[in-house]
């Protein structure tokens, strides 16, 4: 019984033996290798990895992820500026840019004014910066010199401002038409990216005061 105990035992070390060093692979009994070559083949393009700097990944650490592409629109434009941003959008690839029909409803305003000068409204901006009331420029030169405490598509929305503003201490302000409907062509840039975004500083110089906004949805 020892003598077959031993005998097991020396063909169960010998059959080990043969598939540890790959005696038994064509009959398809091996151990997986972990040595080159074969290793080496399962690498995709290793000789494109390279080790990088200190310097080079504290910059790509620092550097911000790209931002996504965004809708931007300005208008409505007339003939005379669609022109002009035209010629401007002549360095812009094709696919970037296009015009298209628009509509911007009449704009209502809370305003104070007209004063007798400038100083007088200086004056005034003054004051409101003592309230904390925000103020923005005019749109329509015929109501300088003045002050705008912001832009409504209704009269009855600045009505109700107006009212908060006269709670906070603003006394002498009243709700005017600021302009009335637009009509004409919309900008539209449907994917300002990365690669686009520093020419929109020349062309909101083109668009001379007309605001870039993102899109509607």
């Amino acid at each position: 019984m020892l003598r077959l105990l031993v005998l097991a035992l020396m063909l169960a070390n010998a059959a080990y033996f043969a598939w540890a060093h790959g005696f038994l692979a064509d009959w398809g009994i091996a151990p997986a290798q972990q040595a080159e070559p074969q290793r080496l083949a399962q690498q995709i393009k290793p000789e494109a990895i390279r080790l990088l700097s200190a310097d080079e990944a504290r910059r790509i650490e620092n550097t911000p992820p790209p931002r996504p592409p965004e809708c931007l629109m300005a208008g409505p434009l007339d003939d005379r500026q669609i022109a002009v941003v035209k010629q401007e959008l002549q360095a812009w690839p094709a696919t970037a840019w296009t015009f298209e029909a628009g509509v911007e409803p009449p704009r209502w305003i809370v305003y104070m004014g007209k004063y007798p000068n400038v100083e007088m409204m200086a004056k005034k901006k003054a004051e409101l910066r003592g309230l904390g009331v925000p103020f923005e420029a005019l749109q329509n030169a015929t109501l300088e010199p003045g002050v705008s405490l912001g832009g409504y598509a209704s009269q009855a929305e600045a009505t109700r401002q107006l009212d908060i503003l006269n709670k906070r201490g603003v006394h002498t302000a009243k709700v005017v038409q600021e302009r009335g409907e637009l009509k004409g062509q919309l900008l539209k840039l449907p994917a300002v990216d990365d690669e686009l975004r520093p020419r929109l500083e020349d062309l909101k110089t083109a668009l001379a005061g007309k605001a870039l906004r993102a899109c509607k949805s």
